[in-house]
């Protein structure tokens, strides 16, 4: 028989176990933090930092949604309401449109650059949360952040 070409009768093998280690499969079970991809951690980080900063403000920031996107349009430079870092965006500011209400929309990957560890990016979140909150209100960071 030709190299390559298989008899009609014998089953093709799916999953492949080539060297007896076993299928493979998940390498953490779903129930552990490990689990969790990159952006879910980073999600659950601004949820962390967002629950003071609501709990405090609740009445002024019901007309207000907080998004997280993986990078910044290329469009964004010069415009009001934008927190950068350089020339890199690190959040945005939208004003309510027709068809939404004001946002604050921060940028995973640049955040995540410019930290040097988990502590440090979950401070920098809290920063930049906290001075879009206070873009937003047209207050102070230091009044939206004391408390």
């Amino acid at each position: 028989m030709a190299r390559g070409s298989r008899r009609q009768d014998s089953p093709r093998r799916r999953n492949r176990d080539r060297h007896g280690r076993g299928l493979r499969g998940p390498l953490y079970p779903a129930t552990l933090p490990a689990a969790r991809s990159r952006a879910e951690r980073f999600d659950a980080l601004v949820i962390e930092a967002l629950e003071p900063i609501e709990a405090r403000w609740r009445t002024e920031l019901t007309q207000l949604d907080v998004a997280v996107d993986d990078v910044p349009d290329v469009q964004v430079e010069g415009e009001d309401g934008v927190v950068e870092d350089g020339n890199v965006p690190l959040a945005r500011l939208l004003p309510a449109g027709e068809d939404h209400r004001s946002r604050i929309v921060l940028y995973r990957r640049p955040l995540e650059a410019r930290a040097k560890d988990g502590a440090d990016l979950s401070d920098l979140v809290h920063d930049v949360l906290v001075e879009q909150v206070a873009n937003y209100l047209g207050l102070d960071p230091d009044v939206i952040d004391e408390g």
